[in-house]
């Protein structure tokens, strides 16, 4: 640690970033997957304490599980540990990967494997703790970095906690946003999404200072369905950084104002803010949230400090301790398939639903699939036709489940040659908790094996069909591997 850094000096900084975490994301968590774009300039509503948010959650839990160790070790491995022993979270990566982690699949494969939510914005928004754990030394805090995300993404998904919590490392030591901007670039590949937006909204805001004329440039390059996609989202944190020009308050609205992940952006650029100067934080932000530390019912079995201070306290006294683990690449080869009895039902119309019930031809054939995101190719899938795929589960006693069959593409749904689902198309969210409503089904399964029969057709000029298939138990919209 730079002997610099007061422990004095690092409070301030520390706490400033946990405060404008907590006020930038308090702002936006009303607003969380809405597309926008807003006009507000201040809470709505306002509220009368602090709110918890995923964004910090699983910060603390790296910081608790950290300090119980005699020498803390920054692993993926101790992460992957924690997520099992006290994450209850099912949104969208996390899910994937708790599932991917109980199946066996080492930590830093999880994260890649069968996961639609490989570049979402769930290793980003935990950037900080390590940028703290590291203050000044950005290289060391994206290593920091890439054993958290590694966890529960891949690719850009794990570049943008890196390049984050590189930029927040140097906010100790350098207060020019855009000289962080352009200097935590050097710690993520150049070839990358995320330096590539990094790079097109700086040079978008060198020629228009209207932050909703960038934004539409971000969605009209970088756009996705899937609104916490964190290219997109990393888009929207830089036209705040730098519009806002040292405004905490404008910095904060023009991040969550842009819409999509608005809780997680707000979170971020306040994060930020609060770093590069804990002074800039309006007391108004502050006093409807105090310091209380809340965190959600989904972190289990974990004491932590009451407030932000104490916390901060705790930051400081692991960053003397923390080290660097040293892990080997594990294999990627993951033998796990989900069999179907698979055959093309024709002519078929999606009018005609209510003429005839598809159902599998005479002549099939068997098919594999490595995991539950899957694709199949529409060549010679004539426009008129129905690909029909019939899924096996096996539920090993009677249990309320979601039953998610989620596809951009035209979709039809049997369970036990009743028809439960379907729609003509539309956007992709593959998480049991928020699928689209024509995408899942609600009950009481029993236990013994039930068919699933599956029916899609592409829409327009598609090369390839998407779709992915599970089953999630009610309860808490966690997976279950019954699809066989």
């Amino acid at each position: 640690m730079n002997k610099e850094l007061t422990k004095d000096y690092l409070r301030t900084k520390i706490l400033g970033c946990w405060l404008g975490k907590a006020a930038g994301g308090t702002l936006g968590q009303p607003y969380e997957g809405c597309t926008g774009p807003m006009n507000l300039d201040y809470y709505y509503p306002v509220p009368t304490d602090m709110i918890p948010n995923d964004d910090l959650d699983l910060q603390v839990l790296w910081a608790q599980v950290l300090d119980k160790m005699d020498k803390p070790v920054i692993s993926r491995n101790i992460f992957a540990q924690a997520w099992v022993d006290h994450v209850d979270f099912p949104w969208d990566e996390y899910g994937v990967a708790l599932r991917n982690l109980r199946l066996g699949i080492p930590a830093g494969v999880s994260g890649a494997y069968d996961n639609y939510f490989v570049n979402g914005l769930g290793a980003a928004i935990r950037s900080e703790i390590w940028a703290c754990l590291a203050p000044g030394n950005p290289e060391l805090a994206a290593k920091y970095a890439y054993e958290d995300a590694c966890v529960d993404h891949s690719g850009d998904g794990i570049y943008a906690e890196q390049y984050l919590a590189a930029l927040q490392s140097l906010a100790f030591i350098d207060n020019d946003i855009m000289a962080l901007i352009k200097m935590a670039l050097d710690f993520i590949p150049r070839d990358c999404q995320i330096a590539a937006v990094i790079l097109d909204t700086l040079n978008w805001c060198e020629t228009d200072k209207d932050w909703l004329n960038i934004r539409n440039k971000v969605l009209e390059k970088y756009g996705s369905d899937n609104f916490t996609d964190c290219i997109m989202n990393m888009g929207f944190t830089i036209i705040s950084l730098i519009l806002s020009k040292g405004d905490f308050s404008k910095a904060i609205c023009i991040a969550v104002n842009c819409g999509y992940d608005a809780d997680c952006t707000g979170a971020t650029v306040g994060a930020i803010m609060g770093l590069i100067d804990p002074a800039s934080i309006d007391e108004k932000w502050l006093k409807p949230i105090g310091r209380k530390l809340i965190i959600n019912k989904g972190i289990v079995g974990i004491t932590h400090p009451d407030d932000l201070d104490g916390f901060t306290d705790q930051i400081i006294n692991l960053g003397t301790r923390v080290t660097l683990g040293q892990e080997e690449a594990q294999s990627s080869n993951i033998s796990r398939e989900i069999n179907t009895e698979c055959g093309v039902f024709s002519p078929w119309f999606a009018m005609d639903s209510n003429k005839f019930s598809p159902c599998l031809p005479p002549q099939t054939q068997m098919r594999k699939f490595s995991g539950n995101l899957c694709k199949i190719s529409t060549e010679g899938l004539a426009s008129d036709s129905l690909y029909m795929m019939k899924f096996t589960i096996q539920m090993p006693e009677t249990k309320k489940v979601r039953i998610m069959f989620n596809t951009p593409s035209i979709s039809r749904v049997w369970l036990d040659n009743n028809f439960i689902f379907g729609r003509d198309g539309g956007m992709m969210s593959p998480s049991f908790h928020r699928a689209p409503i024509s995408q899942f089904y609600d009950l009481e399964l029993t236990a013994g094996t039930h068919e699933l029969m599956a029916g899609v057709a592409k829409k327009c000029c598609e090369a390839e069909i998407r779709f992915v298939v599970g089953v999630g138990e009610h309860r808490n919209m966690q997976w279950l591997d019954v699809i066989k």
